[in-house]
């Protein structure tokens, strides 16, 4: 059986428990390129079990970035095995702003260095 969302999944709300730095998963960033993910970010949701009680059930996912403890994200479960999840989109923001600050970043420096040693002769 897959552990992919299926349209018969239904949606249930995560809730962050944790968030913590793991230095051994990734690099700093470096002119705003992506690194591996280094956030290891540990939730919980609820969702029926085959009597129909609600069960807490746990997961966890590396992120590249840090996600407040409390924040809430969606996940599909498996109805007929509750522990089967899949997570929506935890992580709505992109890389996008660091790679765009760190290209600017580096234009911006060039020419000021180039200016400076124009200004030197």
């Amino acid at each position: 059986m897959s552990m992919y969302p299926r349209p018969e999944w239904p949606e249930a709300m995560a809730t962050v428990t944790g968030c913590h730095y793991d230095a051994g998963a990734g690099r700093a960033m470096a002119f705003g390129l992506p690194t591996t993910k280094n956030f290891r970010i540990t939730y919980n949701y609820w969702a029926p079990n085959a009597d129909g009680k609600e069960e807490l059930h746990t997961g966890e996912f590396s992120s590249p970035f840090a996600m407040p403890q409390g924040r809430l994200f969606a996940v599909n479960y498996n109805p007929a095995a509750p522990h089967q999840h899949k997570s929506l989109n935890p992580n709505p923001l992109s890389q996008t702003p660091n790679v765009a600050f760190g290209i600017a970043g580096t234009i911006i420096l060039s020419i000021v260095w180039f200016i400076y040693m124009r200004s030197c002769h």
